[in-house]
Formats: C-alpha cells, structure tokens, sequence
C-alpha cells in the first residue's frame, strides 16, 4: 500500500474526500461537513470549481467543463490548494471502489483510500500468542474480516498477543525482530485493561527492553515482593474477560494492523494505548527509544559523558521570577518533559496537587522515590514512604517542581552504566575525595552509632567508618575550581548502589543533587541548596539568634498574602535571615499556631543570589511542609519530626525568633547583581567558595532517556543541615561572623536534629 498522492492522478475522477460532505454557496465558496466539525471554503471560483468535483470528472473534464468566468489556469489553480489542502482526492471508479465507507475512513486518515482499496495482493500479518490462556483466533478471525491474510513467516508485521508485557520470553521475540529488522506490534486483549501498541520497528523506535525500564519502574514494589518469595519475573494474577470484551480488543488489535499496513503512521503507534474496560477511559502513554538501551542504543553513553569535563556555555536567562532565574520558563519546561509522566512509559506516574494543601497553598506530588536496584524486603519498605514535592508561588511553578524533583530523583538512582573505577582512597592519592569531607561526622558520632540510629530517622543515619584502604567503586567528578577531575565513592553520589560496589561508611543524600533547564541551571540550583543547608545548619546546630526579615520592605504582593492567608488559618508567619559567610542570601521562613494547643511549628527555606527570590523560595517551601501539619498527618515512623512537633515551641526554641534588639532586615539591606546568564551566577558563586578555600566538583548525571540536565553539586567542607557534627564551619564561621564569643560545646548542640 502506498500514502496519498499529492496530486491528482488521470485513473477515476477528482472529489472532495470521501469523509466530507461538500455544500456549495453560490458566489460565496463551499462548506465541508465531517464528524470533526464544518470547513469554509471562500470565494466564488472555489464555489463554481467546488461544484464540479463530485468524482465524475478528471482534471481533463474540470477544464472541459470550466465555470464562466474561469479559465483553465484559474481552474488548476484552485484545484491544486484544495488538493494541497487535503481536502480533494481521486475518486476510482465504482467497480475498483469497494465499501465505500472504508474509502471514507483511510481517506480520514489521510491515504490515497483508492490505493488502499486497488491493492492488488492482500496484506500479511503474524500472530504470535505468549502467556496464560492467550487465544489467537478472534483476532485471526478480525484480521481475515478486514481482508489481512494471516501468515507464519515473513509477514509484513508481526502481531504479538501477550497477557504481561513484562513476560521474559518477549525478550527473543525483540531479539528476533531487531535481527529481521520486521516492526512488530505488542498487545493485551484480555484482562480489564485492554493494551495495544506500540508498534516496535527496529532501529526507529524504542525496544522491548525500553519499554520494560519504564514498566518494571511503576511495578517496582511486585519486583520486591518477588524476590523476597524467590521468583523471578513478573508476578501473575487473574486476567478477567467476559465476551464483548475480549470480541472488542480483537477487533480494535486488528484495526490499528489494518492502519498499518495501509501505510497510516501517526505518533500514537509509538505509544501504549490503553482501554480501561470498567469505564471507558483511553489513554496513549508515549514510548521514547531509550539512547542508552544496552540491547537498541548504545548502554556507553553515560560512562562517556561523565568522563568529559563539565564545561559552562552561555545560558541566557529565560524567566527571573517565580522560583528562580531560569534558561527555560515553567511553561516550555512541562512542554518538553511533561510526556515523562505517565503511570506505563514515565519516570512518575502522575502529579497532582496536594489533596491536604489549603486553597491558599501551591503544593504539588509526583509519586514515590524509587532505589530500582534496591529489590527485597528492604526495597519494599523505602518505596512505601518518601515522594517528590514540587511549590511555587503559582501552581505551574509547584507542578514543574514537583516533576523536576520526580526526574533528579530518577536521575541520581544508579542505573548500572555509571562510569566506575574499583580502588581504594589511599591508591588513587590526590585525585580522591573523602567522602567525610562532605559528609562531615564526628569521631563521637561513629563511636555511639548504633544507640543513635535506634533513635532515629533515616536521615540522621550515622555510618560505619569508611575505610580508606577497602577497595571500593569510584566516580568522577569535575572540579570547577581547578579544572581537572576528582573522584569519590560511586556509593556516596548515587542512591541504591549495589554492595559489590562498596557502601561501607557511605551514605547518599539529595544535599546538592539539582535538575535544571541547562547544566548551568541545575549547577546554579545545586550550589545553592548546598549553600542554604550550611546556613541553616550553623542556625539550627548552634541555636543562634539572627535577625528578622521585613517582608513588606520586598513589595512582593504574593509573599504579603501569604502572611494574612496564614493568620487565617490561625497561624502565625515570619521570616529570618541565615545569610553566613558567603554573603549569599538565605532565610528560613517559620509558622506557628496560634490557634490550638500545640504550636505544630514548621519551617521552610530558601537560598538566592536574588533576596527577593530568596524569600519566596523561603514562603514556598514552608507552603510545602504546612499542609501535613493542617492535616496532623506528620509521618510517625519519623521519631524526630514528631518530638519536634510535640515538643518544640518558640518560648523554648528562642532561636526560632528574630533576636532581641536587633533591627529587621530590610530589602535594601541584602546586596544584588542582577546578571542576564546563569553561568555569571554559577561563576560568582565559585569565586565565593574558592576564596574561602572551598572546591566545588560537579557530577553530570543526566539521563541521555531524560536528557533534562541533573548534576550533583559536591564542596567539601559545607555543612549538610542534618546532625553532621565534624570539626569545621559548624563551630568556627559562627565565631569568625562575631554572632558566637566561642565555639558551641559538642554536648551542648541543638539536640533536635534537623528533619525536613
């Protein structure tokens, strides 16, 4: 079969389409009627032109019959729009036709439906049935009415029934066809769920194996519960079907092999389609070759990259308001990457606002964080808590954000292709980083471990000793002060890193882990985060008393209307200033009841080069945790979250409070220099750290299936916000600033660990 000519040819006559019906207003143009709606036509030669084309004249008989007024070159000229249009086409004659309300539907589709129906030998297909109970013969039986001979070998496609996409023995027939280079098409006709699609054509489109990253993401607590029962694959379950269902799914698997093999394409064949029988809810989830694919693409790619330097390019700012100043704005953001969401093919099944968030609040989640490589009991329980937030000071903002959040997490999950080098600290000399240079724990710390971690969260989880001369696995990074590379534990810079690997006295965290519009972008956001949490840590840690920050001084309305909303809730809402040593802007903002028994007070933070972004970063994240607290649904199985909720008020927490005597900061007390490229700010930044004697190292781990860029921002020596109790900054920048006459004793640090 052949697509649509763009022009008319001398078999049969010229007509309109045969899915439109043509109405002619005379002196006026014509009007098309189809079940997509109406089209005008204007003009009076398109109505006297319009009015000879019903399929019984060729283009010879347009100019024979040429409308008064006309001549032949207007006549061919008006032809040729409709034609370019794709609203005309050639009519066969009636005895070559066949049905012609299927003429109508691949002329709809936008084929030449005359070749379609003159084909002069039928169409092949295949079929192919893996799993339980899976039948053959009613889509045998649709395909045959629908005049598609079903063959044994070398058909022009390959039609798959199976009742799992993740079934393991739909590995071979991948293999096979990417040998034969045959397109193929999977489907599911039975269970409540109807699946068809995608079409699979070797070396033009994502592979099995493509798909089922994606599946076994979203299936990812079915593959723990295996392995901790002993079996492999996927589990099976019963598969319901009744009659008109499975009559259904055969006839809607034989039209879309029909579409193909008349030489219909369109973006839809690249996706799973999904029928949710119960009610009627259809949905295409989009499949993306996977670059990467060990079996389709080239599994080297990300291996490659990080051994490249990280190099900053231009990166014009696109949007300096919101959250931030960014290369793209939240718009073209969801534009590019929003086919990452879906519950088959995405990295995140869904997002969707905080069902707990005040209206006032802009709160958005994108589902669960998922360690893919961590399987068993273990992977099971880390999947049942922690998702992806996202906030903002509109909801575009927080649903970006949420869907950012959702692809960093993904990103930093090792994946198996990370570049890796098996040593130890001491062999690799200068060229390696401690990991407790950036952890930062305390002798005292390893020393009582075990009682601590009974104690307390996950995120307070104090390590073995890393041991200096284990052989472990390495990964570059790129130091963007001295221009050469460094290396650190693959165990300490991504999540789920197998044991082989080493993870003895490592522990990752999300502290400096950022996805941007640009690699600039997200090494903009990375050194900040690193920047707020070392701030807020000498804060928190050494309860020091700081200064209050004038909100009404910034004229910002929406940060304003979140004071007043607040105090409508019976909350109490106001902002300090953390800013350290580096001279960049950092405030906390705290809420507190005012209401209730409890104060339930909740905190949030924000870090900016721009004071003002500073501040709405600061109300944004506060907006994020608050609807938990509203709700009273504070996750119990974190001890530390909940003593501080119980336990924690501003009359024996003073800290929380602006300190006494001390004026409120004011906008114009904060200096800024507003830059047109993020690369200037990410510079700046860098010339801060270095001269205070700090490196910044630079991991890229963008995913080339992702490719929205995602870094992990590592300088050794800022402190992470959670109980990190090591010699350094903690105890001396708070002396060097003059807000501390000495150092803070060890025992007599703030005992409620940081727990956002």
């Amino acid at each position: 079969m052949r697509e649509a000519s763009s022009t008319p040819t001398s078999f049969g006559g010229l007509g309109f389409k045969r899915h439109l019906r043509a109405e002619i207003s005379e002196g006026n143009g014509a009007y098309l009627f189809s079940e997509q709606g109406v089209i005008a036509i204007r003009g009076a030669q398109v109505a006297s032109v319009a009015a000879l084309l019903d399929g019984t004249r060729d283009l010879d008989g347009l100019l024979s019959a040429c409308p008064e007024g006309m001549n032949p070159e207007q006549v061919t000229g008006v032809v040729a729009r409709l034609v370019e249009a794709g609203l005309v086409t050639v009519h066969v004659p009636d005895e070559f036709s066949g049905d012609e309300r299927a003429l109508a539907y691949w002329d709809a589709c936008g084929l030449d439906a005359s070749a379609v129906a003159c084909r002069p030998k039928p169409a092949t297909a295949s079929l192919t049935a893996i799993g339980r109970g899976v039948d053959t013969s009613q889509v045998a039986n649709a395909l045959a009415a629908s005049g598609i001979e079903v063959v044994e070998t070398a058909s022009e496609l390959a039609i798959v029934l199976c009742d799992d996409y993740l079934d393991p023995r739909l590995a071979e027939i991948d293999a096979e066809h990417r040998r034969t280079g045959r397109p193929w098409l999977l489907a599911r006709p039975s269970g409540s769920q109807v699946w068809i699609g995608p079409v699979m054509q070797p070396g033009r489109s994502g592979c099995w194996h493509c798909l089922t990253n994606r599946l076994w993401g979203h299936r990812h607590a079915e593959a723990c519960v295996q392995e901790v029962l002993g079996h492999d694959g996927p589990a099976s379950f019963p598969m319901p079907a009744v009659p008109p269902l499975t009559a259904a799914a055969s006839q809607l698997i034989s039209l879309e092999a029909s579409k193909w093999l008349a030489g219909h394409r369109y973006p839809g064949q690249q996706a799973v389609w999904i029928l949710d029988t119960l009610d009627l809810q259809g949905r295409l989830h989009e499949l993306r070759r996977r670059p990467q694919c060990p079996e389709c693409g080239d599994e080297s790619i990300v291996a490659t990259r990080t051994a490249e330097p990280v190099v900053l390019r231009e990166a014009k700012k696109a949007t300096s308001g919101g959250g931030g100043h960014r290369t793209l704005t939240p718009v073209e953001v969801l534009d590019r990457y929003g086919h990452l969401v879906s519950p088959v093919t995405g990295i995140v099944k869904e997002i969707a606002r905080d069902p707990r968030a005040p209206a006032f609040v802009n709160a958005y989640r994108s589902g669960l964080n998922v360690a893919r490589r961590v399987r068993g009991e273990a992977g099971l329980q880390a999947g049942l808590r922690g998702d992806n937030g996202g906030k903002g000071a509109s909801p575009i903002d927080a649903e970006v954000g949420a869907l950012c959040e959702a692809i960093e997490r993904f990103s930093a999950n090792y994946q198996g292709d990370e570049l890796r080098i098996h040593d130890t600290f001491r062999a690799l000399g200068d060229d390696a980083v401690h990991p407790n240079s950036c952890m930062l724990f305390d002798e005292r710390q390893y020393e009582t471990r075990v009682e601590w971690n009974a104690r307390h969260a996950n995120f307070q989880h104090v390590p073995d000793r890393f041991d200096t001369e284990a052989a472990v696995d390495w990964t570059p990074l790129w130091s963007l002060s001295q221009q050469r590379r460094k290396l650190m534990p693959t165990a300490y810079l991504y999540y789920g890193v197998p044991p082989e690997c080493g993870l003895t006295g490592m522990r990752a965290d999300s502290n400096g882990c950022a996805a941007g519009s640009s690699v600039e972008d997200a090494i903009l956001q990375g050194l900040l985060e690193l920047v707020e949490r070392d701030a807020v840590a000498m804060w928190w840690y050494n309860r020091l008393p700081v200064p209050g920050v004038d909100i009404a001084s910034f004229d910002d309305p929406w940060a304003e209307e979140m004071v007043g909303q607040y105090a409508r809730a019976g909350r109490e809402l106001w902002v300090l200033d953390l800013t350290a040593d580096l001279g960049v802007p950092v405030m906390v903002a705290l809420s507190r009841s005012i209401a209730g028994p409890r104060e339930n007070v909740m905190m949030g933070f924000g870090a900016h080069l721009d004071p003002r972004t500073a501040l709405r970063r600061a109300v944004s994240e506060l907006n994020q945790m608050i609807p938990a607290v509203l709700a009273n649904d504070v996750e119990l199985d974190d001890p530390d979250a909940s003593a501080w909720l119980k336990y924690a008020t501003v009359g024996n927490q003073p800290y929380l409070l602006p300190a006494p005597g001390r004026s409120a900061k004011r906008a114009a007390d904060f200096k800024f220099v507003r830059r047109p490229d993020v690369r200037d700010d990410v510079e700046c930044l860098v010339r801060k750290l270095s001269a205070l004697g700090m490196e910044t190292l630079v991991l890229d781990q963008t995913r080339p299936d992702i490719d929205l860029p995602v870094v992990r921002v590592v300088v050794p020596g800022l402190r992470p916000f959670w109980s990190r109790f090591a010699p350094g900054r903690l105890f001396d920048v708070p002396v060097r600033l003059g807000r501390l006459a000495e150092p803070t004793p060890y025992d007599r640090l703030n005992p409620f660990p940081m727990f956002l």
